[in-house]
């Protein structure tokens, strides 16, 4: 049997050691000692659920328990929203009450925010005491991002995959009306029509739309965020920057970005988008297109296709096809599934946490997390039961002998709802996270391995460094976001003259001063190419 690659990282390490890491299997014992005969360790952990739509960890989960005897850790865990404005508003608001947990992963705006303001802490003392995780988690470019004035007050590592996200369209019912693949704005256009008003699901109700989406927000992915950003892709104003060295700056304030507005609010004109994408939140989009509620969208590659998401859509529309194609070609020939850049996902220490000694504690939790045992409970589960080394070497739920607890099955989904904070997008990971398998109904051979190649291959627009940029105030984030909302809604009326005066005000209240941040903070990193 093969061994992971993991598992060679970690052997290699031991080797040069001497066996002293807390990863290394030689130290079985991990942290137990003179400190156990203290009592466990409290730590209190908010993390970002592997898969929103699941439930927590159950209370008899492995892992707390070995947690506790191994590390003399009592870790007490509650998921953060599945929203990320959600996120954002709980971390904000236990910062300002100087309630934050002693580790919690945060994203980078509210991140930058409570940093300055005292409520968490340096964490460069914790490296040296997790050098296994360090090697496999935190590069130098990972510390860089969360430096600030010289020190790193976070912990970020690798996150999302880069371009994992593409357009799909139910092949179905392009078959059923006699339609071919739209690849131009107008061509998308018509095939919404017809998937919205000639009953593609020949139910004969009229409860389907030829778009589905959601506001999905950062600071980098435009007003609309990444669902809607194909159709600012065509008009060459995917994101909210644009780093191409003498065209750079925010997007809205280009010609192009009216174009591309105007023919979003179209669409909606049109009522070919669900009206729904002003109320859905991640989870009830992704329970929309599962039911059938529209024929187009831009999803994640394993939010799509990995067996546990696929299933119900395979459930209820067993004849149903979705498949991945370009995104739509613009009057000027521009063409983009959207922008992406290097991803990372950062947890924070407290400064209560520190204060209260805890932070030798955290550093063993995670350095654990990162050990051959943590690595492969909080990723996969029990050895045995819900996986076994495949002949690649790595996990798979094939040829256990109760396949229903394999890691891949949507009731197994509990267990591993950790596995965020081990991962680091390895081969073994890439591998057992997204394995060929068949669709329970239909009988479809289904891999978001291969859908994510798949995804990667289509037009993209590099942005690589956006994300780093300076975030816009709240009151100006807010003047942002909801005017481009209100402008499709019809609360302002979309035209040159109104979207002119928009601009201005926008530009007074501080948007101008915020690009030309955000231009200097680009070229003082090298972002702009």
């Amino acid at each position: 049997m093969k061994k992971s690659l993991h598992r060679v990282l970690l052997a290699g390490f031991c080797i040069g050691a001497g066996f002293l890491a807390f990863g290394c299997q030689a130290r079985k014992s991990g942290a137990s000692g003179s400190a156990a005969a203290e009592g466990p360790v409290t730590i209190e952990l908010w993390y970002g659920a592997a898969m929103t739509e699941a439930g927590p960890p159950p209370k008899d989960w492995k892992a707390l328990q070995i947690i506790k005897d191994k590390l003399n850790i009592s870790l007490v865990l509650s998921a953060l929203p599945s929203n990320e404005s959600d996120q954002d508003v709980k971390i904000n608001a236990a910062a300002a009450a100087n309630t934050l947990p002693d580790l919690f992963m945060v994203r980078r705006d509210p991140f930058l925010n409570i940093a300055k303001v005292g409520v968490i802490a340096a964490v460069d003392d914790l490296y040296p005491l997790m050098p296994n995780r360090t090697k496999v988690q935190y590069d130098a470019d990972s510390v860089g991002f969360t430096t600030i004035n010289g020190k790193s007050y976070g912990l970020a590592s690798p996150g999302t995959i880069a371009k994992n996200e593409g357009v799909l369209i139910r092949k179905d019912w392009l078959d059923k009306l006699g339609l071919k693949v739209p690849a131009t704005t107008e061509e998308f256009l018509s095939v919404m029509e017809a998937f919205t008003f000639n009953d593609p699901d020949g139910n004969g109700q009229a409860d389907t739309y030829g778009y589905g989406a959601f506001i999905e927000i950062n600071n980098f992915e435009e007003g609309l965020g990444r669902r809607f950003d194909p159709f600012f892709g065509a008009f060459g104003v995917a994101g909210t920057w644009n780093l191409t060295k003498g065209n750079e700056g925010l997007n809205l304030r280009k010609p192009a970005y009216f174009d591309a507005l105007s023919y979003v609010k179209g669409l909606i004109d049109a009522k070919v988008i669900d009206p729904n994408w002003i109320s859905y939140g991640k989870d009830d989009f992704r329970a929309a297109w599962k039911q059938g509620r529209f024929g187009i969208m831009r999803e994640q590659n394993a939010a799509y296709a990995a067996e546990s998401n696929y299933t119900p859509f395979d459930k209820n529309f067993p004849n149903g096809e979705w498949i991945v194609i370009d995104p739509p070609k613009g009057p000027s020939g521009h063409q983009s599934v959207g922008v992406y850049t290097q991803a990372y996902r950062i947890y924070a220490v407290s400064t209560k946490a520190v204060q209260a000694g805890k932070g030798p504690a955290i550093a063993r939790l995670l350095e654990w997390m990162s050990s051959d045992e943590g690595y492969y409970l909080l990723g996969w589960g029990e050895e045995g039961v819900n996986y076994v080394i495949g002949p690649d070497g790595a996990p798979t739920a094939t040829g256990l002998s109760d396949e229903s607890k394999g890691f891949t099955q949507p009731d197994i989904q509990t267990i591993t709802q950790l596995r965020n904070m081990v991962f680091y997008n390895s081969p073994v990971e890439l591998i057992a996270r997204y394995p060929t398998y068949k669709a329970p109904v239909s009988g479809r051979t289904m891999s978001a391995l291969t859908v994510l190649e798949d995804m990667q291959k289509r037009p993209w627009t590099a942005n690589v460094g956006a994300d780093a940029l300076p975030a816009p105030n709240a009151d100006l984030k807010r003047f942002y976001e909801q005017g481009v909302v209100e402008f499709l809604t019809g609360k302002r009326t979309l035209d040159q003259n109104s979207w002119t005066a928009w601009v201005a005000e926008f530009d007074r209240i501080g948007g101008l001063d915020w690009e030309k941040a955000g231009i200097a903070a680009a070229e003082a990193s090298g972002y702009i190419k």
